[in-house]
């Protein structure tokens, strides 16, 4: 649920926030918790490999369970939680021996609902089994691309795939980019949609909130200096001259592709997400 606020400032105009009706637990658990050290988008040689990133409000990481490998054991989800990491909600699972995990919170999971990992757990959200035993047309999250090592791939709010076929020891799994990837039916995934949809049509709002969550201003390269990006310099305002749209080392910005050829995961892809 998204919630729109009065505008007492010109900021608050349009800015909307969820509403965290769904949230049932403020504080997360000590012994699921890891600390998370900033890195400003730095590598450790100290130098920036992502850019725009830096500051932002302290966080925790949650550990959560990708992998489900806890099989055959059935645990009760006793809170729905708020992660910062990420934009999913959080499920915490108690088992039935007292062991406490936490996994993404699909649409329509609530507290005191059973959920397993297995081959023979039943086709309900929240339940994870290998491809091989989740009925066609089914959608999934969380779903692996090496058997063992746990869920990689559509993992964020509202994200949704669907098994589309099977055939010998592979499956064909659509991804909400619209790509059709081959998936080993040995590897494992979990039913439903990932919860939050709403989160998508959240507006950020002011410039403050973008700090919050750890993102620094983007400048144009046109309002730079020659000497700070190719689109700089000019008399008065000018536009973007030759070359046309490049980064500020001269990488062409449009149209180009920077995926190897050579990929090895090129023969998983089976429909491009461009086609």
């Amino acid at each position: 649920m998204i919630k729109e606020h009065k505008p007492y400032t010109p900021s608050r105009r349009h800015m909307t926030t969820p509403s965290f009706e769904e949230i049932t637990k403020s504080t997360p658990e000590k012994n699921l918790l890891e600390p998370l050290r900033k890195t400003g988008g730095r590598n450790s040689y100290g130098r920036i490999t992502t850019r725009h990133r830096g500051g932002g409000h302290r966080q925790a990481y949650r550990i959560i369970d990708f992998k489900r490998d806890k099989r055959g054991m059935e645990a009760k989800v006793i809170a729905i939680e708020y992660d910062p990491n990420r934009t999913a909600r959080l499920a915490l699972l108690e088992y039935a021996d007292q062991e406490r995990r936490y996994i993404l919170a699909p649409v329509d999971l609530k507290v005191g609902d059973a959920v397993m990992a297995g081959p023979e757990a039943e086709i309900r959200p929240g339940n994870a089994l290998p491809l091989s035993a989740i009925p066609l047309g089914a959608m999934i999250h969380n779903i692996e691309l090496t058997e063992g090592r746990g869920g990689q791939m559509v993992r964020t709010a509202g994200g949704a795939a669907q098994l589309m076929a099977k055939e010998g020891e592979t499956a064909h799994v659509k991804l909400p980019s619209g790509e059709v990837r081959i998936v080993r039916q040995k590897c494992y995934a979990t039913l439903g949609q990932v919860g939050n949809i709403e989160h998508e049509t959240e507006v950020i709002g002011k410039a403050g909130k973008s700090r919050w969550l750890g993102r620094r201003p983007i400048v144009r390269g046109l309002a730079m200096n020659p000497v700070d990006h190719p689109h700089g310099g000019g008399e008065g305002k000018s536009g973007q001259g030759n070359p046309h749209p490049v980064s500020p080392w001269g990488q062409q910005a449009k149209g180009l592709k920077t995926r190897a050829r050579s990929k090895p995961t090129n023969k998983y892809i089976v429909k491009d997400r461009r086609a």
